[in-house]
């Protein structure tokens, strides 16, 4: 009997680590495909500035995704990043233009917006026990109405405030804008949090087993609520980032960026069905996304084509996720 324990124990802790990176390698591999194929096509892809390009498009959808992934990995869904990142765009710009304050008052008022909104879905999803799609669903209305209410339906620009977009654009490291610093040094405090802390710890066992998790004297609605307002904070800062782009909050935008925060985090592993996923393969998945999107740009493909070539890929994506879920 003691042979068969000290043989079988290692077999069960070495097949989920075995898949998880098979799962990142292919997207990686994926990943390098399409640079491949891109490059091929066109001589300017592989251009320096179009890197740049590439990589400070990634900071917004990265963001959002790594936000999504907590989310994503208790057997949750956020359809309202999308909206919530533009209304914390126009909160951060109507402090800072409308009202006159200090720049970092806005983009405090930025962030804790995207935290205030997760935690009214953390609340509705845990208290109220209405499913994620829905309540997420609800939120992604109201943000968006919200953000043009409080805008005027009109756009609200920094013409005022220099400094703002140095905060996206604004280059601490030469040659690379300081978004893609910030994606990177969030995927890195997302990574620590996921597997060091007991934040990662609680969103692993919701989303393996809610009612083990329950039973075993946690407090699951509490964690809920905390996970929505920590994916919350990863949104505003995403609406913050956004607006240092384009120097502007604009009250129309964010629709269908929740699509590509989703399909980015199950690019790279996270299973829809929760209990799994890692933020590397966000990362992956979120250049995947944006690689995709700026080759089919340079090709001169029509932007009506690009929208129908990310529907397949988030079909292709959620497919593949089903197959990981059969043969586990």
């Amino acid at each position: 009997m003691k042979v068969e324990t000290t043989m079988n124990t290692p077999n069960k802790s070495f097949i989920p680590i075995k898949s998880g990176a098979i799962q990142q390698l292919l997207a990686f591999a994926s990943l390098i495909l399409l640079i491949a194929i891109f490059s091929l096509a066109s001589p300017n892809f592989l251009q320096f500035s179009n890197i740049v390009g590439i990589l400070l498009s990634t900071a917004v959808i990265g963001i959002l995704a790594l936000g999504a992934t907590f989310v994503i990995i208790t057997g949750g869904i956020d359809l309202s990043v999308g909206t919530v990142m533009t209304l914390s765009s126009v909160m951060t710009a109507l402090f800072i233009t409308t009202l006159g304050l200090p720049l970092i008052i806005g983009v405090v008022v930025g962030i804790c917006t995207g935290a205030f909104c997760g935690l009214l879905c953390g609340l509705v999803i845990s208290k109220m026990n209405i499913p994620p799609f829905i309540a997420t669903l609800a939120m992604m209305m109201i943000a968006k109405g919200m953000a043009l209410v409080v805008s005027g339906a009109s756009p609200i620009y920094f013409t005022n405030t220099p400094n703002f977009s140095k905060i996206a654009l604004g280059t601490m490291i030469p040659g690379i804008p300081n978004g893609v610093f910030i994606f990177f040094s969030m995927a890195v405090i997302g990574a620590l949090l996921l597997s060091k802390t007991i934040v990662g710890r609680y969103t692993f066992a919701l989303g393996s087993n809610e009612e083990a998790t329950r039973l075993s004297g946690v407090n699951v609605n509490s964690w809920k609520i905390k996970i929505y307002t920590l994916a919350g904070v990863f949104t505003g800062l995403a609406g913050v980032i956004m607006a240092s782009r384009l120097n502007s909050a604009q009250p129309a935008l964010g629709m269908g960026y929740e699509l590509e925060a989703i399909a980015a985090v199950v690019i790279g592993g996270t299973s829809l069905s929760g209990g799994k996923g890692t933020i590397i393969g966000t990362v992956i998945g979120a250049l995947i996304m944006s690689v995709l999107t700026n080759g089919l740009r340079i090709l001169s493909v029509p932007q009506e084509w690009q929208t129908v070539v990310v529907g397949f890929v988030i079909i292709l994506a959620v497919y593949a996720d089903n197959l990981r879920r059969q043969k586990a």
